[in-house]
């Protein structure tokens, strides 16, 4: 009875020790076991019944603090139980006790939601008002890693290296096998007959990261590819674009990314999808996306180039296994790490039978066309409104 009495009063679990390490959640039920054994001695002994009951009661409620708190304080909060989290608030002086914050997210709804980052929290703050500020959104402090959608690996390599010290050639080095970083086999199928490029370029999802300290090159990029099959799962991109477009995953990536680089409005991206797929699938004619070019010219480290400055020689290079020049259909692989405009445009393209696009203003926005005489007209049109293709 001492011992479970003991536990009853504990404030604070030991950090790195919990003591409800079963259930990674807290004390409430070593304390109730506790409170009722307490209770039922009272009984037995006749100690002054409700009058007791009153006295002993306190000894058994988690120290709290009153109201929403003062000041600002962040707290980091690394993957872990609500005991972690609450042994992490407790260290700051956040809240006053892991027993009273347990209970406060036990009985909230969302309790469990709370996710790893850092917060901007108030000096004692009740446990529950505690709860829902670790709950709301804005008191995150993002200290991620952002990845803009349409970034090659490349790209992202040198962003990732950057932010976190880990040196290029080791991201470089885990991205050879895509495979182990989380791409199922099925991703690098094709149906149109065609060599799949089998790297990474396309499975790394463009968005907000806060990897855990002393993340390596895989696992960060592994993340990124986790973040990639949910969001497509969520999507359901696998079995739209399979049953709607006949294409495999695969082919509608390629789409997705070629949309996600040509394309310089959003509004514009399904458009520029349909327009790839009536090119590749319905007239079966070489692309001609300069997009392409350019992603070769970038693995050669050679920078980029407006589509008005490149040459025929570079439009046209044999050695490059990306072309859409010379080549009918798809290029071997994406081009980029479309984000999830561009996948859905890939997904549920427009409805239309343009085979042409073109960039009119300083906007981005394209002009679409179905014959050679139309997209002229709005090659001109481009020409007079500044667009160097003239």
């Amino acid at each position: 009875m001492i011992d479970e009495l003991d536990l009853a009063f504990d404030e604070q679990i030991e950090r790195g020790k919990p003591r409800h390490r079963r259930s990674g959640r807290g004390g409430k039920g070593k304390s109730t076991v506790a409170f009722l054994m307490v209770f039922l001695l009272l009984g037995v002994l006749g100690v002054g019944g409700y009058l007791g009951f009153e006295k002993v009661k306190g000894f058994f409620t988690a120290a709290d603090y009153d109201g929403a708190g003062t000041g600002q304080v962040e707290v980091s909060l690394a993957e872990g139980s609500l005991t972690d989290i609450g042994n992490a608030l407790v260290e700051k002086d956040v809240v006053k006790s892991t027993a009273a914050f347990i209970e406060a997210a036990e009985e909230n709804p969302r309790g469990k939601n709370i996710q790893p980052g850092t917060y901007t929290m108030r000096l004692q703050m009740s446990a529950k008002d505690a709860v829902t500020l670790l709950l709301d959104p804005k008191a995150r402090v993002t200290k991620g890693v952002t990845i803009p959608e349409g970034k090659t690996a490349l790209e992202i390599y040198a962003i990732l290296s950057k932010a976190t010290g880990v040196p290029v050639k080791d991201f470089e080095a885990a991205a050879k096998d895509p495979k182990a970083l989380g791409v199922p086999d099925f991703w690098f199928n094709r149906r149109d007959d065609k060599k799949a490029s089998g790297t990474i370029e396309g499975f790394l999802f463009p968005d907000t990261y806060e990897f855990k300290p002393k993340s390596t090159a895989a696992e960060m990029l592994s993340v990124m590819v986790a973040k990639f099959i949910d969001t497509t799962t969520e999507m359901d991109f696998v079995k739209s674009v399979e049953s709607g477009l006949s294409v495999s995953p695969y082919e509608a990536l390629i789409v997705a990314s070629l949309s996600q680089a040509e394309a310089g409005i959003a509004e514009d991206l399904p458009k520029v999808a349909r327009v790839a797929y009536n090119r590749a699938y319905k007239k079966k004619m070489p692309l001609q996306f300069d997009v392409t070019t350019n992603y070769w010219l970038q693995l050669q480290n050679k920078g980029k180039k407006h589509s008005g400055k490149m040459t025929t020689a570079e439009l046209e290079d044999p050695k490059n296994p990306y072309t859409t020049e010379l080549k009918v259909g798809l290029p071997l692989g994406p081009i980029n790490n479309p984000g999830k405009l561009a996948l859905q445009g890939a997904e549920k393209p427009a409805t239309g039978d343009w085979l042409f696009f073109v960039a009119v203003d300083k906007t981005g926005r394209s002009a679409f066309a179905v014959t050679n005489a139309e997209h002229d007209a709005n090659i001109q049109k481009a020409c007079q409104n500044g667009i160097p293709l003239c």
